[in-house]
């Protein structure tokens, strides 16, 4: 596989952290545009990754960043927004989309790859709904793109279980809204090798991968398994719809925003896939029981050793 110049939008998030050494290990060279370089120099360690400050949703800036690439990765993605009328979610999955379609259009960059999420386009969320539109932009386009579509995604420094195991550390009841929503939670590991993947095949323009994993959870399995894995008694309460949408809506307001109006109106689909996007690609999905445990033990035991410091 020949070497490529990739720029890279979101790079310094979750699967950004885990996708740039994937890429970097193939031999490409790669920019990622972050608002704050300085936060980020783990990433700059590595020979061929520049971390470069810029406005991503800077027309200008991102053709001048993009010219003399060969792609183009957009990782950028929100969960929550301050307030409840969606702009947010419209600025960073449709404007910027837009944005960067055309500053790759600009800047003579004809490779797309799209991060998206399953049920994109269905649904009243915001979040699902813009991700849909911005999938309609990226088609639509000119551009030979790849279209992404994970379930959840786990893995170390995730906002999943390591969540869950930080709200079971304040409370011994957990609430629990939408507790039986299912999901097929995915791998970051493959999640990054789905994108190598395509990088490595032009075969895969055009074409829109479903990513999961090979177990179906609900929301309250998961987090009893939090529990179990973190050595933590916890009794998790399903709530009934009209209770859950008053938690959602106070959830705005605490800090880290641990559920809002937008994710429960998410959680009212199954992030179930339909297609094995990873076995499409050759990949063997890893199951959580391979991962999660080893992942979670790590904290229990660091947080135990810190428990035995402050005790002595």
């Amino acid at each position: 596989m020949k070497p490529q110049t990739i720029v890279v939008l979101g790079g310094t998030g979750f699967v950004g952290s885990h996708l740039v050494p994937r890429l970097h290990a193939d031999g490409h060279s790669i920019t990622v545009l972050t608002r704050n370089r300085e936060q980020h120099r783990e990433l700059g360690v590595l020979p061929r990754v520049r971390v470069v400050n810029a406005d991503v949703h800077d027309s200008a800036a991102l053709t001048r960043h993009l010219t003399g690439a060969d792609a183009a990765i957009n990782l950028v993605g929100i969960l929550n927004e301050r307030g409840s009328d969606g702009r947010g979610f419209h600025a960073a999955h449709v404007e910027l989309t837009q944005t960067l379609i055309a500053a790759c259009e600009g800047a003579g960059v004809r490779r797309l790859l799209q991060m998206s999420a399953l049920r994109a386009g269905e649904g009243t969320s915001f979040y699902l709904k813009t991700r849909g539109e911005a999938e309609a932009l990226v088609t639509a386009s000119r551009l030979a793109w790849t279209l992404f579509r994970p379930s959840v995604i786990f893995g170390r420094g995730d906002g999943l279980f390591f969540r869950f195991a930080s709200l079971l550390g304040f409370t011994p009841v957990l609430p629990l809204a939408r507790a039986n929503a299912r999901f097929t939670p995915v791998y970051v590991g493959d999640v990054c090798e789905a994108f190598a993947r395509a990088l490595a095949h032009p075969h895969t323009a055009g074409r829109t991968y479903e990513l999961a994993g090979p177990r179906t959870i609900t929301l309250a399995e998961m987090v009893r398994w939090t529990a179990q894995l973190t050595d933590r008694r916890r009794w998790v309460i399903p709530l009934p719809d009209t209770l859950g949408a008053i938690q959602a809506r106070v959830g705005e307001w605490l800090p880290g925003k641990p559920i809002s109006r937008d994710n429960f109106r998410s959680l009212q689909l199954d992030s179930v896939a339909t297609d094995d996007g990873l076995a499409a690609l050759g990949i063997v999905a890893t199951p959580m029981e391979q991962i999660v445990p080893a992942m979670l033990g790590r904290d229990v035991r660091q947080r135990r050793l810190d428990h035995a410091r402050h005790n002595y």
